[in-house]
């Protein structure tokens, strides 16, 4: 998919991008104020609007994809962690599927955010989309096991391949990738409730099939013992049962 893309262009997106991340973080200086979901569209040179969104959680991180806001074809995406400092935010990256030599290197920026618009070095609005409600699932979780035929199989978490999902109060992205070989698998997000035990998502964009963009899957939840139990059918239609640990 990449080599349809003119990375010049995409490097250039990118570096504004990057400098907008920060620009997600408001005044009075209280990190909780970044906490949540923002987004907004744009339109690049081809007259094609593609949808931005950012993510920060609760407990230190942060991605943003872009997409086709037609489509959902998936673009690009970056993120990793996340730390304020009075009006200056360093972020440090984890995963970036334009240029994955930056995985492991930090930036530090300076923010600017009114009311609940950010204004970026571009001088193009981000609009806050929550603040980390009203979904019961708002952190970063990293896939910690799986239930197999009747038994609980747990793995590491600490280790450098990584499954994360990224949830706000109303947005999710789910992004696999090694920081140690700084591979990138797959990603996948959009929306998504929590009511009565039932968590649904309902699919905006998904870097290994275009195609399940507008896909829109249940599954049951719950909270057991600070375990995630997510249990339902997969995109591909297979039964499953994953364990989640909030990350740390």
């Amino acid at each position: 998919m990449f080599n349809k893309i003119n990375f010049k262009k995409l490097n250039k997106m990118k570096n504004s991008i990057t400098l907008l991340l920060v620009a997600l973080i408001a005044l009075p200086l209280n990190s909780q104020n970044l906490v949540g979901a923002w987004e907004r569209t744009t339109e690049n040179e081809a007259g094609i609007k593609e949808k931005q969104s950012v993510i920060f959680s609760s407990n230190g991180f942060q991605s943003i994809s872009i997409f086709n806001a037609e489509t959902g074809e998936f673009i690009y995406t970056n993120g990793g962690t996340w730390d304020l400092n009075g009006e200056y935010l360093t972020e440090k990256v984890e995963f970036d599927t334009g240029k994955p030599e930056r995985v492991g290197t930090e930036g530090t920026f300076k923010i600017i955010l009114k009311k609940k618009t950010l204004i970026g070095p571009d001088g193009i609005p981000w609009k806050r989309v929550d603040e980390g409600t009203p979904g019961k699932l708002e952190g970063a979780w990293l896939m910690a096991g799986r239930f197999r035929d009747g038994k609980k199989q747990m793995r590491k978490t600490d280790v450098p391949r990584k499954t994360m999902k990224l949830l706000s109060g109303k947005r999710f992205q789910w992004i696999a990738y090694n920081t140690e070989t700084k591979q990138f698998m797959g990603t996948g997000g959009g929306t998504y409730t929590t009511k009565n035990g039932v968590y649904s998502e309902n699919i905006e964009f998904f870097s290994r099939d275009n195609s399940k963009a507008g896909l829109k899957l249940k599954f049951d939840f719950d909270i057991i013992n600070g375990e995630w139990n997510h249990k339902g059918f997969s995109s591909k239609g297979d039964p499953m049962h994953e364990i989640w640990v909030k990350r740390e």
